[in-house]
């Protein structure tokens, strides 16, 4: 077990040096990052790896292609297929915790895990399976909002998001992207006898941007909002910022305001009223005023 740790561990560091901000890698340098990087984590000489080897597995392993360019003199990123979840740093951390364990089972001895983990489901194998190859499928969706009818789905597979414990397919129907619960799918069944040219000129870093969480509604107004808070939220809205968009606008020991830009989701409001206890929204007044309707209706029922 500890050399196909080892082993794994070598691959995941190798992809992450490789995935980061320099395009080429020379030999030596990765050799060397290689050698300390396995050396921290506790495997002290050689392995007798070669870096050849290493490289054939990760394609195997991973569907990465990595290659030597000789005019630039280093080691870059070919290809890699889109279907692999881009979460090698994530695997890294996990193998680096489990190492550190020192092979003692008893992991609640040392971590507590969080309660609230991404509800496994069926469906997840199988969306994977058919977005690798292109397979359109058809389910049974819930409608949660609209007491729970059913409408049969027929729909073009693209990528897995993870969002607050939960996963979601994001899928072609028709022309239109749009998002679907797992946890809301039933009877998912795959078309194999179908293929789909998949669209590969998705942004999906620009897909997100604008808004919180999973809810990407293009109808909704991307807008400035402005929130103030007392210096304790405050502490930790800088430690794990709102939005990637977070401004900083005032940080004293009497307040803590900060800016936003994004579409306001019932998503983002939610997480508003997570952190009420000191929140103010100052702007836009229609949030102001949104928010204060949540509030006094929930002082109504629990009068």
């Amino acid at each position: 077990m500890g050399s196909r740790t080892e082993g794994l561990q070598r691959l995941l560091v190798i992809i992450n040096k490789l995935k980061g901000k320099k395009r080429y890698i020379p030999t030596r340098e990765l050799k060397r990052y290689i050698a300390e990087a396995m050396e921290m984590r506790g495997y002290s000489g050689k392995s007798g790896r070669t870096l050849e080897r290493d490289i054939d597995d990760i394609q195997s392993l991973f569907g990465i292609s990595i290659a030597y360019a000789k005019r630039e003199q280093g080691y870059y990123i070919k290809e890699e297929d889109e279907s692999i979840p881009e979460r090698y740093g994530q695997l890294l951390q996990n193998f680096d915790l489990l190492n550190a364990l020192e092979g003692d089972t008893n992991l609640r001895t040392y971590v507590l895990a969080e309660h609230h983990r991404p509800l496994p489901s069926e469906c997840l194998p199988m969306l994977i399976s058919a977005i690798k190859h292109r397979h359109p499928v058809t389910f049974r969706y819930i409608l949660v909002r609209q007491d729970d009818k059913v409408e049969e789905k027929k729909v073009l597979p693209h990528y897995l998001k993870e969002s607050n414990q939960r996963w979601y397919l994001l899928a072609y129907e028709g022309d239109v992207l749009k998002t679907f619960g797992v946890d809301r799918i039933r009877d998912l069944r795959i078309c194999a006898s179908e293929t789909f040219k998949r669209n590969m000129d998705i942004n999906v870093d620009e897909l997100f941007r604008d808004c919180y969480g999973i809810w990407n509604q293009p109808d909704i107004p991307v807008e400035d909002v402005e929130l103030k808070y007392d210096a304790l939220d405050g502490k930790f809205l800088k430690s794990v910022p709102l939005h990637h968009s977070q401004q900083v606008l005032t940080d004293n020991a009497d307040e803590f305001r900060i800016k936003v830009h994004l579409r306001i989701t019932n998503d983002f409001v939610m997480e508003l009223l997570s952190r009420s206890r000191s929140l103010e929204v100052i702007s836009p007044p229609h949030l102001r005023e949104r928010v204060r309707k949540v509030y006094e209706e929930a002082l109504k029922r629990n009068e």
